[in-house]
């Protein structure tokens, strides 16, 4: 088939909820996914799944960057089989120096499912004031480093608030599937479809005494893992998880609610539906306002189109700005539209995050194999007189992570706190980790590390940005994405804040532990490139078409058949992980389109 009442763009949290609930709804449609279909072992007649339990296979072996116009050009880096290799497709990012290099950050995944198959699945929803910010934080006083007015003057309240919202964050709770408990959050639910969550791994239990000594109202922390049956998805529950192994990696057995387990499957069977995996979407055709084709290139390179009554793009907020970017160098016409009011690529946003760490006493060492990416979560810091009485623009998550260094691989992976861009670097420069010192730190760390993290807005900025790079291409030879990002004096001050809050939980829940540290982001080495938690802004919707990219439904202003609902669409990150926010706002999306195709 070559024509469509919708073809959609990436397969994630932006796109499956789109497609889940159109094609149930008798219509024509169409997913285009740059990456492959791998699948689980239920699925498979051998019974062998395309992902495996396996840290190596999953980060891929060292390759060396062979790209001109970079400064670490020549460099060695590690992929995974579902992530891009950077001499075919990197990101370029500019540092604190002026520098460009290239950079794995920035990729959810290039896989059916996109992000949803390798993240930890931590599933909360926003609160009430992170989608009314500019409201909220007019005419205060009280904001600390702040000596420009930037938060009030770049604040947006969302087009919509979180009433018009929760139906949608309950129908992808339910669809999803997400195992937790309600009472003790701040956002209020209509319908509770929770599983039941497993027995929390004992290492939380230090986590769970510093949030009650502290007063700070605790609850399991939502995670999209099943842990009954699920009826909606057919998948069946297993008696021992162990999915301590799937944080951060495709799970082998499907029991992470990623989208194509959860949303795809079952449709995947209807004729009104259909999945091309490893299509690279090149570039989109309007006539007059109108997108009227969808050009890729198929799994064996050749150039193809096909149409839909509605377009929508979902591939992840970077590449989904590139997208339009790229499109508008094919048609000068496109370019104005889409970016009539100067705005696309700009507020690129991430989270503030950050939190701290311990090393419980020997005596407590726990196997964090059995463990989901977290147990226990507080709102204490979403609350508005926490927020008003720090002098902070918006608050955030806290919750404990159960699951980090779970392995002896992970904990090479995240010795110094680095991430995906210098995956590896810290471990191997660390002279002391050789011989008898290797196993002196496995020993001393290996199921004794507990963390607790925040995640927070951060100060949307036009000088945040997303561009196509003036020089560096990608192995199509078109202009690869260049991010430009820094980090406001008052998203410092705003992860000051809550890295302490989580530096107290640890002292007050674990006093016998030793090696306490804490901090954020800003602080890496490589801030600039952390890009990956997570990818958000670009291309926000709002009420007035002169401020906003896309209208509150996330269509583009000046198409009458282009819809945005990834991360891109978000004028502010919000207080928490954000996929169950953009599951949910595709939902809504979903059901607008229902009576416009």
């Amino acid at each position: 088939m070559a024509s469509f009442d919708v073809v959609i763009v990436g397969s994630g949290a932006g796109g499956a909820p789109i497609a889940h609930t159109l094609a149930r709804a008798g219509k024509k449609v169409l997913v285009l996914e740059k990456g492959p279909l791998l699948r689980p072992q239920y699925q498979m007649p051998n019974g062998l799944s395309d992902f495996k339990r396996d840290e190596m296979f999953s980060t891929g072996p060292a390759k060396r960057l062979q790209l001109a116009g970079v400064a670490n050009s020549g460099a060695t880096y590690y992929s995974s089989h579902v992530e891009p290799d950077l001499n075919d497709e990197p990101h370029v990012y500019t540092d604190p120096a002026g520098i460009d290099r290239a950079t794995v950050e920035g990729y959810t995944a290039q896989v059916v499912g996109g992000g949803t198959q390798l993240y930890g699945a931590v599933s909360l929803r926003f609160s009430r004031d992170d989608f009314r910010l500019a409201t909220f934080n007019r005419g205060r006083t009280d904001l600390r480093n702040d000596p420009n007015g930037d938060v009030q003057r770049e604040a947006r309240d969302w087009p919509i608030t979180y009433e018009q919202l929760e139906p949608y964050y309950t129908e992808a709770e339910r669809l999803v599937g997400i195992n937790g408990t309600r009472d003790n959050q701040l956002k209020p639910a209509s319908k509770d479809f929770y599983q039941t969550p497993l027995d929390a791994n004992p290492i939380s239990r230090f986590a769970a005494a510093g949030m009650d000594a502290l007063g700070m109202k605790r609850y399991r922390t939502p995670v999209a893992v099943i842990t009954e049956d699920h009826a909606p998805s057919g998948r069946k529950a297993a008696e021992d998880p162990r999915t301590a192994f799937v944080n951060r990696y495709g799970d082998p057995l499907g029991l992470k609610s990623n989208t194509w387990v959860s949303l795809l499957t079952p449709i995947s069977t209807l004729s009104n539906f259909e999945l091309r995996p490893n299509s690279v979407v090149t570039h989109l055709e309007q006539a007059q306002g109108k997108i009227t084709r969808v050009h890729y290139r198929d799994a064996g390179g050749a150039a193809r189109t096909v149409d839909g009554t509605a377009v929508v793009v979902a591939c992840s907020a970077i590449e989904s700005v590139r997208l339009l970017m790229l499109s508008g160098l094919v048609d000068q016409d496109f370019d104005r539209r889409i970016n009539r009011q100067g705005l696309l690529g700009k507020y690129f946003l991430t989270h503030c995050f950050g939190g701290a760490e311990i090393r419980v006493p020997l005596g407590e060492r726990a196997d964090k194999v059995a463990a989901l990416d977290s147990d226990w979560a507080t709102d204490f810091a979403a609350s508005p007189e926490f927020i008003r009485q720090n002098g902070v623009w918006a608050g955030g998550a806290i919750y404990n992570n159960t699951s980090d260094q779970a392995l002896p691989l992970a904990l090479g992976r995240t010795h110094g706190s680095q991430d995906l861009d210098t995956i590896w670097d810290a471990f191997i420069n660390d002279p002391a980790l050789t011989g008898d010192g290797l196993a002196t730190f496995i020993g001393d760390n290996l199921g004794r590390r507990l963390s607790v993290s925040f995640m927070a807005n951060q100060v949307p900025l036009p000088s945040n940005r997303i561009a196509l790079h003036p020089r560096v291409k990608d192995k199509w030879g078109r202009p690869v994405a260049h991010i430009t990002k820094d980090w406001h004096a008052h998203d410092v001050h705003v992860m000051n804040v809550l890295a302490d809050q989580c530096r107290r939980i640890l002292v007050a829940g674990c006093p016998d532990g030793d090696d306490l540290s804490s901090g954020h982001v800003q602080m890496a080495t490589n801030a600039s490139a952390r890009i990956a938690n997570h990818i958000l802004g670009g291309a926000r919707f709002g009420t007035d078409q002169n401020d906003a990219v896309l209208d509150p439904d996330c269509r583009a202003w000046q198409f009458d058949n282009l819809y945005l609902t990834d991360g891109a669409c978000m004028p502010t990150s919000g207080g928490a992980n954000p996929t169950l926010t953009i599951q949910a706002n595709a939902f809504r999306v979903a059901d607008v389109l229902k009576t416009r195709v």
